[in-house]
Order: structure tokens, then C-alpha cells, then sequence
């Protein structure tokens, strides 16, 4: 309900606006920040400054852990095993609604900050574990992004996912084939290398417009 309420009111601030900046994406997506001092350059040994005016804690309780496995077979929690930075979805391999839009901007994301040495991992929790297995995951995934993970479990790990990133996922109708048509989640998270989330962000905006409010934060 909390989640609901902050999106209704960030949308009623946004229509005042004329001009969408980088610090409205954020202010929309999330207004959060991990206020906590960073190390940006470890090979450098060097410590960038603190922000002149950091965004606001998230105004409400979201995401946590889950127990996964990946397109390898590979156990998989919300931490990053190589200590990256994330950016997660909720969807599945054969959408062709908004994760034909969703996965390939996160994919055009992640590619326009490695392009600034800010390495980031694009990760999809499938909500069609019948069709999303490892193997078909395996096959799919490259075609989006060469580091992109795909994770799928039991029914239950990954409900349990889900409910704590408060996504809702049903199957609406069937396809020519006969495959699964679900409606579900439709925001992209932003995760530090623990698994916590930073900020919210619709995919709707452009990659560069996510890049630049996603570059904050790391």
C-alpha cells in the first residue's frame, strides 16, 4: 500500500513539471539513496566526494533476499557474487509487451556505462518458470546481453521473490502457440552488490536518460 501511495504521489509531482532531468527520473522512480559514502575507484585507490545533495532514504520497504537458481544451474541470491552493481526485472524470456522494451533498454543501459567504466549486471527473474528453464535461459539470454542473468526456481522461491519487491504477475491469456501471456511488474530495480535497492525507475525512459540517473549511484 505504501508503494502504491509514494507512485500516486510522485506521479501528481510530475505532471508540474515541464522539463524531465535526470533528478526527476529519480525523484519518479524513487527519491532514494543510499546516503553512505562509496570507494568509486578501487584500483585507484581513491575515494570520490560525497554528493552536494543526496537523495532521500526510500520512503518505504522493498526487496530482500531470495534463493534462485541461474541459467547455469548456479544458486543465486540478491547479492552479486562478483560484488556488482544490478539491475533487475520481473518478466520472461517470450514477452513481447514491455519486456521487449524493458530488457533491451536495461541491456543499452548497462552497455552506456561500461562505455564510462561503471560496470553494472542486468538480471531477469522470470515469472514463466514452466518455459524460462536454465537451458531455455541459457539460449535466450545472450541475444539480449552477453552478462545478462536469467534466475528461475520452484513456484514458491520465486513467489517469494516477487512478494518482496511487491510484484504481481498472472497469466492474462494464451498465445498462438499456446504459450503463457502474463501481465506483471513493470519497474526496474537498481540494486547495490548486497542486494539492497536504491531506486525504482520506469522503462519507459530512454537508455541515456537511465544511465545518467543510474550514475549516481555507483
Amino acid at each position: 500500500m505504501k508503494l502504491q501511495v509514494w507512485l500516486a504521489g510522485q506521479v501528481r509531482l510530475r505532471l508540474g513539471l515541464a522539463i524531465l532531468t535526470a533528478a526527476c527520473v529519480v525523484s519518479f522512480a524513487a527519491a532514494a539513496h543510499d546516503t553512505h559514502d562509496r570507494t568509486r575507484d578501487k584500483a585507484a585507490q581513491t575515494t570520490a566526494p560525497a554528493p552536494e545533495n543526496p537523495p532521500e532514504a526510500l520512503p518505504f520497504r522493498i526487496g530482500g533476499s531470495f534463493a534462485l537458481i541461474d541459467q547455469d544451474g548456479k544458486a543465486r541470491g540478491a547479492s552479486d557474487p562478483d560484488g556488482q552493481y544490478q539491475l533487475l526485472f520481473f518478466g520472461y524470456a517470450s514477452c513481447e509487451a514491455i519486456c521487449d522494451v524493458a530488457l533491451p533498454r536495461m541491456a543499452e543501459t548497462v552497455d552506456l556505462l561500461a562505455a564510462k567504466g561503471k560496470t553494472l549486471r542486468p538480471v531477469l527473474i522470470t515469472v514463466d518458470p514452466e518455459n524460462d528453464t536454465p537451458a531455455a535461459l541459457r539460449q535466450a539470454l545472450p541475444k539480449l546481453h552477453p552478462r545478462m542473468v536469467g534466475l528461475t526456481g520452484s513456484p514458491q522461491a520465486l513467489a517469494q521473490a516477487r512478494q518482496s519487491f511487491q510484484v504481481q504477475a498472472k497469466e492474462v491469456a494464451r498465445d498462438f502457440a499456446d504459450k503463457p501471456i502474463f501481465a506483471h511488474g513493470s519497474f526496474v530495480y537498481l540494486l547495490d552488490p548486497s542486494g539492497k535497492v536504491l531506486t525504482l525507475l520506469p522503462p519507459i525512459l530512454g537508455s541515456e536518460r537511465m544511465a545518467e540517473a543510474i550514475a549516481g549511484y555507483l
